[in-house]
């Protein structure tokens, strides 16, 4: 949506156009009265396919319900033309042109009017109270009419971080996680609920590091000055003991650590408590956890066995290593799919991803019970992603330990700015033959498509090397992270590096 608010609800806005909206807020939306709520139960239901649930929007031309999820409402859009629609349960209202949620003042007006008068009504009053500036707070920014633009060169929101003996690895991952939109989200609104004491919790102190950078013009004020993240490290130490010291650590080593600490520190901070203990809704699993699908395939009976295991991040195996990289063509309508090119013969992340899902021949070496067969029968084995995290992380293995070798691997690796992940769904399986996928393009499928914010880079070798971050800011500006020393850089300089571990954030968010 342009900056200038939707151009598509003027063909919205004739006639009586306010009383039918606060009819549709009223019936289907909050529905105040039992008398409502009974009728919203029994109609609103998708004309497509009757189901309830997945997401159900009413078109606001006609009277039409049909699933968001199973994308029945944007056929309906598109074969009437009717570009606007309303999500039955929170009220957001859709443009099928802008392909987004918009924003109309009069529109949220009407929202909140009826919302209000729905939980008045219930006898319930305002769940939640909205912000509006004090007269205090009017006058001060009248009297104060000053304001810092955002231009090209401007590094509001970013700040050096110094090192402290070999913390280069650490301070590279710091710069990623605290330009991830929702971590940064969670952090600057204070929601950690902290049951340790505040000088041994990780997240208290990433918490104090945002909260203490905004109020004390560090980090998102564009503050010269580096930052000293030494009680960051010191809570490293403690929380990850194999991290300590000042030798040089692996930046991937860091992430998993830094995750997995935080992790178990801010646990269920949204106080609800899940029906299945194996999952957590803290804000970690929320932005990082995917879920990785594994199908062993029986080569006699062809049963499949399935298992769906939680990720945080990805490893892919690079050409130059002595694991066998599989002799792939040219990526052909996938690699254009994602803005890759093979005109220089260069690996792409797109290669390194259908290397990993491809199928894989256990051998007999490597036989597996069957259920079916009850023996030991050869199979093959089958990665795809059954769910996939709002920020996918890809580890591309540079660095090879081995009984006889320890070496780091070059090999450049093409990478793009945006990624579509569909093709490697477990749901993309069946499209597969033999390696090649066959990808249509959807422009109303958005649900699986990254966009790129950071890139981890190693220079040097593996026993003396120095990380440093390239990190996206507002739009197509990008910065580069050297320690405590930030300088602009350009979109090429971003893709024609290295590459160590790449942070792609979804372009769509769904509600849950």
């Amino acid at each position: 949506m342009s900056p200038g608010g939707c151009p598509h609800v003027n063909g919205f806005k004739v006639d009586n156009w306010k009383q039918n909206l606060r009819l549709i807020y009223q019936c289907f939306v909050w529905s105040g009265s039992a008398e409502t709520r009974k009728r919203k139960a029994k109609s609103c239901i998708c004309h497509m396919c009757g189901a309830h649930l997945n997401r159900l929007h009413s078109c606001l031309y006609c009277v039409f319900f049909a699933c968001f999820a199973k994308k029945h409402i944007h056929e309906h859009a598109k074969s009437k033309r009717h570009n606007l629609a309303i999500d039955l349960l929170y009220g957001g209202i859709y443009c099928f042109m802008c392909q987004d949620y918009i924003y109309d003042k009069e529109m949220e007006q009407i929202a909140k009017d009826e919302q209000r008068k729905a939980w008045k009504m219930q006898g319930i009053g305002e769940k939640f109270s909205t912000w509006e500036p004090t007269k205090r707070e009017l006058e001060l920014l009248r009297h104060n009419p000053k304001r810092r633009r955002i231009t090209s060169n401007c590094t509001i929101g970013l700040r050096g971080l110094i090192n402290l003996g070999n913390t280069c690895f650490m301070n590279c991952i710091v710069q990623a996680l605290t330009h991830t939109p929702l971590l940064r989200d969670f952090f600057l609104s204070d929601r950690h609920k902290c049951e340790m004491q505040s000088n041994s919790c990780l997240v208290c102190e990433m918490s104090q590091l945002f909260q203490e950078v905004t109020v004390f013009s560090e980090f998102y004020s564009g503050h010269r000055s580096p930052h000293i993240p030494f009680r960051l490290l010191h809570l490293v130490w403690t929380h990850a003991r194999h991290l300590a010291g000042y030798e040089q650590q692996d930046a991937h080593e860091f992430l998993i650590a830094a995750l997995d600490v935080l992790h178990r520190h801010c646990k269920d901070d949204n106080g609800k408590k899940a029906n299945n203990p194996n999952h957590c809704n803290c804000i970690i699993d929320q932005i990082f956890t995917g879920g990785l699908q594994s199908d062993v395939t029986c080569q006699v009976c062809h049963g499949v066995s399935t298992t769906i295991d939680p990720f945080w991040d990805i490893s892919l195996d690079l050409p130059g290593s002595s694991t066998p990289f599989w002799p792939l063509s040219p990526g052909g309508d996938l690699s254009a799919l994602n803005g890759e090119s093979h005109t220089t013969g260069a690996t792409t992340l797109t290669d390194c991803l259908r290397r990993f899902t491809r199928p894989e021949h256990l051998g007999s070496s490597a036989k597996i019970k069957c259920s079916g067969c009850h023996s030991y029968q050869e199979s093959t084995k089958q990665l795809t992603m059954k769910k996939l995290p709002i920020v996918a992380c890809f580890h591309l293995k540079r660095f090879e330990h081995s009984a006889k070798l320890r070496r780091k691997i070059t090999t450049y690796v093409s990478f793009p700015l945006e990624l579509d992940m569909t093709p490697f769904m477990a749901s993309s399986k069946e499209s597969r033959m033999n390696g090649q996928y066959q990808q249509t393009v959807d422009p109303f499928n958005n649900d699986n498509k990254y966009s790129l914010f950071a890139v981890v880079n190693h220079q040097g070798t593996l026993e003396s090397g120095h990380y440093t971050t390239f990190i996206r800011q507002h739009k197509d500006q990008w910065f580069k992270c050297d320690d405590a020393i930030i300088t602009k850089a350009s979109i090429k300089d971003v893709l024609d590096s290295e590459g160590y571990l790449l942070f792609y954030h979804k372009q769509f968010l769904e509600y849950e």
